[in-house]
Order: C-alpha cells, then structure tokens, then sequence
C-alpha cells in the first residue's frame, strides 16, 4: 500500500558569513529565504556574520539548541580563500557528516563551472537532530545546491527517502 505523504513546512535558519554583505546588499542569503518560502517552508531567523571561525560558530550553536528550527542553511566561507573558515567552524558541531551532499554539489556545478567546483569546500551534516548545509556565497551556487539537492531532501513527500522522515521530533508532533 502506498500511502500519500503529506508536506511538512520546516522552520530554516539562514546565515550569511561575510566580511562585506549587509542585508540591504546581500544576495545569497535573500535567494535562499524567497526559495525556503516559495516551497512552503518557514524562515525562521536570518543573520549575517562576518567570515570569523567563532562567530560562525555561536550563531550556528546557538540554532543547534533551539527546537524551533530544523534546518540551517549557510551561504559564504566555504571558498579556500584567506578567512573562508565556514567549513572548520562547523565540521566539529556535527554529530555525523553527510559526505554525498559535497560531492553531489560538486559534481552538479561540474555542468556549470567546469574546473572551479573543486574550489568549493561545500559540507553538510546534522548536529542535535538539526540538518545543516553550508553552501558557498553566490547565489548560483546557492540556487543550484537548493534546486537540485536541498528541496528534495527537505520534502517529506521525496521518495524512496528523505531527510525529513528521519527527524524524530518534528515527526512526533
């Protein structure tokens, strides 16, 4: 018997890690708010940090413990660039890594930029039952890591699995 799922909005975090963007001139971060909400999900905070290990670091901790959000996403830092340190700031919050999402991102922006994808040091991994994804900073890289991974994963309804089957707390209510 195949049973019909029905969707199940996620409050997402966003953070921006840059030393130059603000919110009236940040691209990536807007690109992934209006994606998250275009699909149904709910934002649940936005911040922009600068490019630092340690803050990085608190404002993910800090969503990490909060039980209202269930996804965070990230968007700048992952380059290998002088203070890029997004992946060295989360890589030890994690409790497990999600290794296919680097290399599916990766080899998706093969098609588009050849060469340059293995300058992206883009990580996910779930920390205290919450789904991070750290994606570089433009938001192509933004729109392509949500269009074609991110969405899927996020959908209850994606067959034969999802990230979201495997979210106890969010699947008790």
């Amino acid at each position: 018997m195949n049973k019909q799922r029905t969707f199940l909005p996620l409050n997402i975090a966003v953070l921006v890690v840059s030393d130059t963007r603000t919110e009236a001139d940040d691209v990536s971060g807007k690109t992934l708010v209006e994606k998250l909400q275009a699909t149904g999900h709910k934002l649940a905070e936005k911040n922009i940090v600068p490019d630092d290990i340690y803050a990085i670091r608190a404002a993910v901790s800090n969503w990490i413990v909060n039980e209202k959000i269930n996804i965070i996403l990230t968007s700048g830092g992952t380059g290998v660039t002088g203070r890029d340190g997004t992946p060295e700031a989360i890589t030890p919050l994690l409790d497990k890594v999600l290794d296919g999402f680097g290399e599916t991102f990766r080899m998706i922006s093969w098609h588009d930029i050849k060469t340059s994808t293995i300058q992206s040091r883009a990580i996910a991994g779930v920390a205290n039952g919450t789904y991070i994804f750290c994606l570089p900073g433009s938001s192509g890289a933004c729109r392509t890591a949500w269009d074609e991974i991110i969405k899927e994963q996020l959908d209850y309804r994606t067959r034969p699995c999802n990230l979201v089957q495997l979210m106890p707390r969010l699947l008790e209510k």
